[in-house]
């Protein structure tokens, strides 16, 4: 076993793509092997962080779900772009003009959103309408100094009926269209990482990133000095996912690979580090 592996003290695991595939009113299907590897993770004293930009609902409703797949995970495990971005808001002063999931809105409960002068966007899901848009564009244009934050920056992700477009191709478009620049909470930001291994007590050096999109989990774990993992489940394409400096999985269920940290892993290494 390598050097780094021994040192390794705790795991932040995607949920999208690499725990189950979403969707439905069942919450989705468990991608085969997931929720044993969470098992055997937490049997083996490793800490562990459930590292999410879910935004189609709260923490606690897509928990709910979860556990109903057969996963063992509670809402405290879990680091999520909207409870940042309150805090976010809060510590500015800043009153939203959502364009959001309606599922998502009660974590913004306690925010004040009147006389909006910032909009924050997320997986809005069937809210992403053109008269939704160009509200929110309306919103930004009209502010002297027009605030964007976005909870995420994905592409795209799956879900059990196929593909689907993520919430940075609409943030994008009011970039665009407002000549502005979009502060993301969540992933790849490196402040959201540095949140997740505060909460787990563990320094980037000891710490593993697992998921399926190779920016937003794998780059974004990387520049925050991490070693990453990619699984070959989710959202995972070749074609758009060519190896970058970072090991594969087929997915969560080749657990022995990930519990022991043998060759495959000793390929997962920051950015900045040669990998052969």
């Amino acid at each position: 076993m390598a050097a780094w592996a021994r040192a390794v003290r705790g795991l932040l695991l995607d949920i999208s793509g690499v725990l189950n595939d979403s969707g439905g009113e069942g919450g989705g299907v468990p991608i085969a092997g997931s929720a044993e590897a969470v098992r055997r993770i937490k049997a083996s004293g490793l800490k562990l962080r459930f590292c999410t930009n879910e935004t189609q609902a709260t923490r606690e409703k897509f928990v709910k779900k979860l556990q109903g797949l057969g996963f063992d995970i509670s809402v405290a495990e879990v680091t999520a772009p909207a409870p940042a971005a309150c805090r976010l808001l809060k510590e500015r002063g800043l009153r939203p003009h959502l364009l959001v999931h309606d599922d998502l809105v009660p974590e913004f409960a306690d925010i004040d959103k009147t006389n909006p002068n910032c909009v924050v966007i997320g997986d809005a899901a069937e809210n992403f309408s053109y008269a939704n848009l160009n509200e929110a564009f309306r919103v930004l244009i009209g502010l002297e100094k027009p605030v964007l934050i976005s909870l995420g920056k994905g592409r795209y992700y799956k879900e059990t009926d196929g593909l689907k477009l993520d919430v940075g191709a609409y943030m994008k478009a009011l970039e665009y269209a407002c000549d502005v620049q979009a502060e993301v909470v969540g992933k790849p930001a490196k402040a959201f990482f540095e949140s997740a291994l505060a909460e787990m007590g563990v320094p980037p050096e000891q710490a593993i990133m697992i998921g399926d999109d190779i920016v937003s989990d794998v780059g974004g774990a990387q520049q925050c000095g991490m070693r990453a993992v990619q699984v070959r489940t989710g959202k995972y394409r070749y074609i758009t996912h060519k190896p970058r400096k970072t090991a594969l999985l087929a997915g969560m269920s080749e657990r022995r690979q990930l519990m022991g940290f043998p060759g495959l892993l000793s390929c997962s290494a920051p950015i900045s580090t040669a990998c052969t």
